[in-house]
């Protein structure tokens, strides 16, 4: 039979491509993973619906904590969550993202039973990575009682209120986890 192209060099041509469109896939996925500020590691947890539906929150009934860290990267280090923002680049992270990180990192103590020697926040254009010290624990757990100190003492909790909307930024109330079922909403 006089073919045109063998059969062999057709199946060794599409192999080829395969391998090819393979290697690109994994430089597209690295170059994603790098811009994202994640880690080299296997992502074992997300919450940001991009890619599949959002994990269950982390919870500790020892501290009554609940959170979702945006991904839980499994690396030789250890387990480490990221928390990617949105907001314009400070010089160093804001002090109240150090404190959710740091939530995040006792989350995943209490849940995976593993400590976490960091995490890292994400924002546009840096990525900080904020070390889980004995003390950045102490700070969260002494701010975690005072924040149920001051809840259990509000007039407004004690009297069945609702506490007022402490905002008038129609975007904050957009990316609002409670717009749903808040009275107060701005949009």
């Amino acid at each position: 039979m006089n073919e045109l192209f063998p059969v062999g060099t057709i199946l060794a041509v599409l192999a080829v491509l395969a391998l090819m469109v393979g290697w690109l896939a994994l430089r597209r996925a690295a170059r994603i993973r790098g811009s994202a500020g994640l880690p080299a590691g296997r992502v074992v947890y997300a919450d940001t619906g991009d890619w599949r539906p959002p994990d269950k929150p982390l919870f500790s009934a020892a501290y009554g904590l609940t959170g979702r860290p945006d991904y839980l990267v499994q690396t030789r280090a250890g387990l480490i969550p990221v928390e990617v923002k949105s907001s314009a680049t400070p010089s160093q992270p804001y002090p109240s993202h150090v404190m959710q990180l740091a939530a995040y990192c006792l989350l995943v103590e209490e849940t995976a039973g593993q400590t976490p020697p960091h995490g890292l926040i994400q924002y546009p254009d840096a990525v900080f990575e904020i070390d889980y010290t004995p003390a950045l624990r102490r700070e969260l757990l002494r701010l975690l009682g005072t924040m149920r100190t001051l809840c259990s003492q509000s007039p407004r909790r004690a009297a069945g209120r609702d506490v007022p909307r402490s905002h008038e930024d129609p975007r904050r109330c957009a990316g609002c986890g409670y717009r749903p079922v808040c009275d107060q909403s701005l949009v």
